[in-house]
């Protein structure tokens, strides 16, 4: 996989996912997020996740994330230019669980990553695209009694 940063479109795969993206009929995009989400988020914790597999989800997430409170908009070049649907709120648990895939033991994404000096960056945004997807609940505000 060709990588020059650590964005989450900034290798070969996520690129090439954008693209195939703003290839399909508008009415496919969801699904194809949905696809590569759920490919990552159900293989099992035993089973080896592919690099491949990985970088396509950690995209798919950015996308959805995108879309959510306080997520980064998808700027880069290397993202999707056609438009994309609005996503249903059940593709966040669903790109949280990918995500947390993606960075678990039997990821080759998270291996390559950890052989790099980069590697505390690149987890450090897979973690704040997380946070995005499921934020922390605030804390309740106190109720307040008048004497």
């Amino acid at each position: 996989m060709g990588t020059w940063d650590i964005g989450h479109f900034d290798n070969d795969t996520a690129a090439d996912f954008s693209g195939t993206l703003d290839e399909a009929a508008p009415e496919e995009r969801e699904g194809l997020v949905r696809s590569v989400l759920t490919a990552a988020a159900e293989t099992a914790a035993e089973d080896y996740l592919d690099s491949y597999e990985a970088a396509q989800a950690v995209a798919a997430a950015a996308l959805v994330a995108a879309q959510c409170p306080g997520g980064e908009p998808v700027t880069t070049a290397y993202g999707p230019d056609e438009p994309l649907p609005v996503f249903p709120a059940d593709l966040r648990p669903l790109a949280v669980r990918a995500l947390d895939r993606v960075v678990a033991d039997e990821s080759e994404l998270a291996e390559l990553w950890d052989e790099s000096e980069e590697s505390p960056d690149w987890r450090r945004a897979v973690k704040t695209l997380r946070a995005v997807l499921d934020p922390e609940p605030e804390p309740a505000a106190e109720a307040r009694s008048e004497v």
